[in-house]
Parts: structure tokens; sequence; C-alpha cells
């Protein structure tokens, strides 16, 4: 079975390559720009430019037989500075992607959605998946608008589309420090002996999972075939400044933290219930916090 992972060579799509790979899957690899940490992998096919470009799309689906879309331009924090980029660079060339798909005749696709920003703020903790979908920024507007489109596609065109949604992912090889990512950031700002920058009062809460066990995932729903809608987490809500503590135990160091003003679009709480990927599935988180920190501080040893 050939495989293309759009945005294989970022942060989740390098580990989902690494877990095709592991699984012999033929991989092909659609991103803007060349993976940071690692040289090419000689048995994947790479296709590099943006994701506007149709015809290198067009190619690099030949043959494939299931695609797993992991592109995204914005995060929660900058799409609500330019709404429109927005629209234009992820829905739309998603739809584009869709398009191109039907002239492939590929029907299946798993996409990497939103377990956060597509709930906006939740009446309930663990959220389930039936939860009403109120995000209260683009990117999770966006990603709703998306979620729509693909069953629509499957209705009108036999479309079979897996959507996760996970939580807030950490591990290796996670950059965007100060954008997104909270574990890489606070531990990067600690072993530069920087204090800790905080929006808000740290009690926002929110679910983490270690970036191996999403990888699995995606190659479990492949291989069963599955379709609809999935939560990805560890069900567990913890708050920033529980995180720190967590943090400043495993690297056994030491940092100030600075509050500043809270984002309006920042949820309080939100866990995910992930019964249902249990049930499907099979499949529950492998790596715990402590463990799943002390991991990521061992890799961010061997960049420093």
């Amino acid at each position: 079975m050939k495989v293309l992972v759009l945005g294989g060579n970022g942060f989740i799509g390098s580990h989902i390559v690494d877990e095709l790979l592991l699984a012999d899957y033929d991989v092909n690899v659609f991103d803007r720009s060349p993976e940071v940490w690692r040289p090419p992998f000689a048995k994947v096919k790479y296709f590099l430019g943006n994701f506007s470009d149709t015809s290198l799309l067009a190619e690099a689906l030949q043959g494939v037989d299931v695609v797993i879309h992991l592109i995204s331009t914005t995060t929660p924090s900058t799409s609500n500075l330019d709404p429109i980029a927005d629209i234009q660079s992820n829905l739309i060339n998603t739809i584009r992607l869709l398009q191109i798909m039907l002239t492939c005749n590929i029907k299946r696709i798993v996409y990497l959605s939103s377990g956060g920003a597509v709930y906006g703020v939740p009446f309930i903790n663990p959220v389930p998946e039936t939860h009403a979908l109120e995000p209260i920024c683009s990117y999770g507007v966006v990603k709703v608008a998306i979620e729509k489109y693909l069953g629509m596609y499957a209705y009108l065109h036999g479309l079979r589309p897996m959507i996760i949604r996970p939580s807030n992912p950490y591990g290796p090889r996670q950059g965007h420090y100060n954008v997104q990512g909270a574990i890489a950031t606070f531990m990067s700002q600690m072993l530069a002996k920087k204090n800790i920058n905080i929006w808000g009062d740290g009690t926002v809460k929110r679910d983490y999972l270690f970036v191996t066990d999403l990888a699995r995932l995606c190659r479990i729903v492949i291989e069963k075939d599955g379709t609809g809608i999935v939560n990805a987490g560890s069900g567990i809500a913890l708050s920033l400044n529980e995180l720190v503590e967590s943090i400043k135990t495993e690297m056994q160091f030491d940092a100030d933290v600075e509050y500043t003003e809270s984002r309006k679009f920042d949820v309080q709480e939100i866990a995910l219930d992930i019964s249902k990927a249990k049930s499907m599935f099979g499949w529950q988180p492998s790596v715990s916090l402590k463990e799943g920190l002390f991991l990521n501080h061992q890799w961010l040893k061997t960049i420093k």
C-alpha cells in the first residue's frame, strides 16, 4: 500500500513517516521544505512545493492508496491575524486536493483536525466527539469547514475519510517555539536559562499527547480501514502551572515564570474523551507524561 503524507517533513508528519516505514508501507511525502532534523530517507519519494501547487500535488498522488493530510499554515494563535489567508491557504487548498483525489480515484483520506479548537468552550470535560462545534478562532473554524467538506465529498463522491482530532501533541522534533507547543517552548526556555512566559495566570488546562502515540493511531486507522471521527489525547487536563512543575522535576532545574495578559481565544479547560478510539481501534496512549517529558528532554539536549 502506498501512502502520501502531506506535511510529512514536519513535526507530526515525520513521526507518522517513521511509523509507516516500520510497517513496510510505500511512502510519498509532500511538503514545502525538507525535514529540519534528519536527511531524506532513501525509501521515501519527496515532493517539495507549496500546497497550492496542484500540478505537483497531482504528481505526488499518482499510485497512492491513502492520503494523510497534516498541512496547516496557521495555528490558533496566528489564524485570527489574517482569517482570509487562513481560508485561502488551508480550506481552499484542501478542497483542491479533494478534487484532484477524485480525478485519481483515491477514496481514502486521514485528516488531522483539532481536538481543542473545533469544540470551542466545552460544556463537558472530557469532551466527546458528539460535542457541539463552536470554534472561537479562525484556525478552528477552518478545521470544522474542512471536516464538513470531507463529509460532503463522502456523501456525493464516495470518499472514505477518517478524521482524527488530536489534543496537544509534543515530543522530539517539535519546533515553532513560542508559537505552538507549550512543552517544547518551556523546556527550551529552561535550557537557555530564560524565564518561562505564560499567557494568563497559568490555570488554563490542556490535554497533552506524545507524538508517537498519535502516529501509531494514524497507522492503525489505515490498517483497519476506519472512517468517521475520533479524538486522540490522554483524557487528562493539566494546567500550565502543573505542567511547569512537572518539567522542573524532569529537568531538575528551576526557572522564574512571567505571566502576561491572557488571550481571548484560549479556552480555560479542555480534555478529550478517547473512549471511541479505544473501542473502535483498540488504541490508547502508551507514553505517560513523565516518560514523554524525559524523552523530549533527552532529545532537546542533543540539539543544543
